[in-house]
């Protein structure tokens, strides 16, 4: 057997459920939700009128997270509304993003046909879990602009039949809403892969001193990573609710 560098690009499968495939990364996010929503229960029903410091921590992480969606949507009500879904964007992603580097993940599997297949993976090295995540943001900016400005206002957007100008506008508008879901996607699959791969690449060619520092590396853009798909979702939905006039 030569013994080399693999890289896997598609996410691999361990079994099946009524003809549903179960793979490694599906597990791996099956297993966090389940932990965030744990502790989520757990740290609900510990919360107190006087509040620790952990308790505190949070509460001026979330106020401040909150005010500043309000100057961005220019409204705390439209931000308060959205708040849980950037909120659960943010710490979900950049959770996967930090276990991915913990013992166990990626080196933990089964022997299949003399093939290793690992039992985790991280969620983001996989397509079809940021393209999951990219439909749900993109979902979410269009309920937003519709509910806040009514479904003819929120068309003329991207459909303006005044002039060739103002319907060339909207096409462009409409080309580029759709790129989001493309944008969305392969911008966070991409980072946290090539990241993988260079981790991979470096431990087998420097495999003493190299990869310790480039994993450091790699938890700090998974954190940014995290930070830049939840910002995006908010901008987007700044745009979405804005007047037709203001966004073009």
């Amino acid at each position: 057997m030569n013994e080399g560098i693999a890289v896997v690009l598609k996410a691999e499968q361990l079994g099946s459920v009524f003809g549903f495939p179960i793979t490694n990364s599906l597990i791996m996010a099956w297993l966090l939700m389940i932990l965030l929503i744990g502790w989520a229960y757990l740290f609900g029903r510990s919360l107190t009128t006087i509040p620790g410091k952990l308790q505190a921590g949070i509460e001026w992480a979330f106020d401040s997270a909150i005010a500043y969606m309000a100057d961005v949507l220019e409204s705390e009500t439209i931000a308060r509304r959205f708040f849980p879904l950037v909120a659960t964007i943010f710490i979900f992603i950049a959770l996967i993003n930090e276990i991915e580097f913990f013992p166990g993940v990626g080196s933990i599997g089964l022997m299949h046909a003399s093939e290793f297949l690992p039992v985790l993976r991280a969620p983001t090295t996989d397509l079809n879990f940021t393209l999951a995540l990219a439909m749900i943001a993109f979902f979410t900016i269009e309920v937003a602009g519709l509910s806040t400005l009514g479904f003819f206002k929120y068309v003329s957007k991207y459909v303006n039949l005044k002039s060739p100008t103002g319907f060339a506008v909207g096409l462009i508008e409409l080309m580029s809403n759709l790129g989001r879901l493309i944008s969305f996607s392969f911008r966070l699959f991409g980072n946290i892969f090539a990241g993988e791969v260079m981790i991979l690449v470096a431990g087998y060619f420097v495999p003493y001193f190299l990869p310790a520092p480039l994993m450091v590396f790699e938890m700090f853009i998974g954190i940014v990573q995290a930070l830049v798909f939840a910002m995006l979702t908010l901008f987007f939905i700044k745009l979405s609710i804005a007047e037709p006039h203001e966004a073009h």
